[in-house]
């Protein structure tokens, strides 16, 4: 397997996983109920999991109203995509 076909598969890994859990804490909000940190979700987002932040936030309607969600997540994914091109230039 290339080094490629590897990134391609660990970034589709971690932001279906950010996604996920983006609607468990969801879930669990609307059920008071244990909640995911949000240390937790910048954590995997922050490895590369921005993408799926975004998404998870409005599939779920979740983190929209937080200001460091809404700004912070978007400003994470273009620091993520200006790596990939570097990487790949």
């Amino acid at each position: 397997m290339t080094n490629e076909i590897i990134l391609l598969m660990y970034l589709i890994a971690i932001n279906s996983a950010v996604w996920v859990l983006m609607g468990i804490d969801k879930r669990r909000a609307v059920k008071n109920q244990w909640r995911i940190s949000e240390k937790t979700l910048w954590l995997v987002a922050l490895i590369g999991g921005a993408a799926g932040g975004i998404a998870g936030m409005y599939t779920f309607r979740h983190k929209t109203r937080h200001l460091s969600f809404k700004l912070g997540m978007p400003l994470l994914l273009f620091i993520h995509i200006y790596l990939l091109i570097q990487l790949k230039g």
